[in-house]
């Protein structure tokens, strides 16, 4: 049988002219269809609306707390959306406050919405946010006091130092005094708009808030009367001293 020889490719300009400009014309083609093509761009979506308390609990199958920590994974995720992160000043920081109130309502006894109240959203920095937080957990506060004193009064520090507010730091501190009053709380919480008096110059009036109050008889710890004791005597040095 004799040998078959095939001949070598033959070059790009011996194909017929038709099939070159063929050629050239599907190439052409092919780079305007990618260039039209719009490049996927991961975009952020809005922290949506909560659904009732009611509904959740419907959806849970009547297992409000396992879908109460089921949002608390999902709420504290949103801010990292696939393909892109948010930073906390670009969320709604009154729409947050309405999932708070639907977690803690699935969940009564649940420490997560004030946590993150107080400590992950209230320390953004930025002050329009950072009040809407501190204002949410003084409204709790005055739901239940003895409950949620510990989140008053981180917000009292918060507003103190970050706002620079000391008028709504001492808000804060008085309303600690005034309805915080579970032998649970700390004297120290308890006690906190004298510090907060004194550093705004109102010494005379720090010194008959705290007389008065050891006065009346009403404090028993051992710790707090050697506190306020301590106190009236720093007080009535820095008095003698301002005259």
């Amino acid at each position: 049988m004799p040998a078959i020889f095939f001949d070598k490719e033959r070059p790009v300009w011996h194909v017929p002219k038709t099939v070159q400009l063929l050629l050239v014309l599907a190439l052409a083609l092919q780079l305007v269809w990618h260039c039209q093509q719009q490049t996927d761009v991961a975009q952020a979506e809005d922290l949506p609306a909560p659904m009732s308390v009611s509904a959740y609990t419907l959806v849970s199958l009547n297992e409000p707390i396992a879908i109460s920590k089921l949002l608390n994974l999902w709420l504290q995720s949103f801010d990292n959306q696939p393909g892109i992160s948010l930073s906390f000043h670009q969320l709604d920081y009154l729409r947050i406050t309405r999932w708070l109130d639907t977690i803690m309502a699935l969940d009564p006894e649940g420490r997560y919405p004030m946590l993150v109240a107080a400590r992950v959203y209230g320390s953004v920095t930025d002050p329009a946010r950072q009040r809407i937080m501190m204002d949410y957990i003084y409204n709790k506060f005055n739901e239940d006091p003895n409950r949620h004193w510990r989140w008053l009064a981180h917000a009292a520090i918060i507003t103190k130092h970050n706002l620079k507010d000391m008028p709504l730091a001492l808000k804060y501190a008085r309303a600690l005094a005034e309805k915080a009053t579970g032998e649970q709380v700390p004297y120290w919480a308890r006690d906190m708009h004298f510090i907060l008096l004194e550093d705004m110059g109102e010494i005379e009036a720090a010194k008959v808030l705290v007389g008065a109050l050891l006065e009346s008889g009403e404090i028993t710890d051992p710790y707090e009367l050697r506190f306020l004791s301590e106190k009236i005597r720093e007080l009535e040095e820095k008095s003698t001293e301002g005259e």
